[in-house]
């Protein structure tokens, strides 16, 4: 049980930690539009420890996989229910193809996220604002994982009594 509140504690302290920066960022340069790397953030963060680097990877490798097929579906025609359909495929597909299996999930929010814009709004621009937004959320979280776990494991690293001593040695 103390295991799993620790665990719950640190993905807490995550998920704030990328949200105040994302709203930090936000703010300094003056960016509104911040829905898109809050979900990246969100997406990427992992609530475990143990592989949560490679985990958070693997979601930004998807992520890039889910943005350039949002990308170049909007090449074929304009945004409709089928042509979201063939992206959603071909993001899964594409996924499945590179081992990014963990990731599809990311993958499918990011095609998504790229290929739907509001009305009355250019769609390259939109398109482009929001591949930027979520690559800027999936780098921020990989920095928040770096932070989070590379901390605990240089710590245990450098603390005496999780070493094992050496021989003649005497504890204190």
């Amino acid at each position: 049980m103390a295991e799993r509140l620790r665990s719950l504690s640190i993905y807490a302290a995550k998920c704030v930690s990328g949200t105040l920066t994302v709203f930090l960022i936000s703010s300094l340069i003056n960016y509104k539009d911040l829905t898109w790397a809050l979900i990246s953030v969100i997406l990427v963060l992992s609530p475990d420890g143990k592989d949560s680097v490679s985990l958070a990877v693997t979601r930004i490798k998807a992520n890039i996989v889910g943005a350039t097929v949002g990308l170049l579906c909007l090449l074929i025609a304009p945004v409709n229910m089928w042509l979201v359909c063939l992206a959603v495929t071909i993001a899964l597909c594409l996924c499945y193809l590179f081992k990014l299996d963990t990731g599809a999930r990311s993958a499918l929010a990011a095609t998504i996220i790229i290929m739907l814009h509001p009305e009355g709004q250019h769609v390259w621009d939109t398109a482009l604002e929001r591949v930027i937004a979520v690559l800027a959320g999936c780098l921020l979280a990989l920095i928040i994982t770096f932070v989070f776990h590379f901390r605990d494991k240089n710590i245990a690293l450098k603390d005496p009594l999780t070493q094992p001593a050496p021989e003649n040695s005497i504890r204190e």
